[in-house]
């Protein structure tokens, strides 16, 4: 019985702070442009498959599904996905130590300046 009510004291818990963090990220206005990008990539989504189901293209799919080029395009997602993976972590790791780096030279200049009292 304890850890079953000790699951959903978590999950309340949370919930509560999932709603409280959707809350503020919505009062930022964030959520206005996130909302209509999902919409249009769901859109473009949409326009796709219905270009690719005409008779004409799905003949043309066929004709590549008895060929190597499901490999090919295999290794070329996964060379593409482990490109953003790497780039994510360049981004993710440079930042923290450019604004480290701003902070000590603000730090350096302001210990430049004389002081006047």
């Amino acid at each position: 019985m304890i850890p079953v009510l000790g699951n959903c004291l978590a999950v309340v818990g949370l919930s509560a702070y999932g709603f409280r963090l959707l809350a503020r990220y919505y009062s930022t206005g964030q959520w206005a442009k996130n909302v209509t990008s999902l919409l249009a990539g769901i859109g473009l989504l949409l326009l796709a498959l219905a270009l690719l189901l005409s008779p004409q293209n799905l003949r043309v799919l066929e004709f590549l599904a008895h060929t190597n080029a499901s490999v090919v395009l295999l290794w070329a997602s996964s060379l593409l996905l482990l490109g953003a993976i790497t780039a994510f972590g360049v981004i993710t790791y440079s930042r923290p130590l450019r604004l480290w780096h701003e902070q000590k030279l603000q730090k350096d200049l302001r210990s430049e300046l004389p002081k006047i009292q």
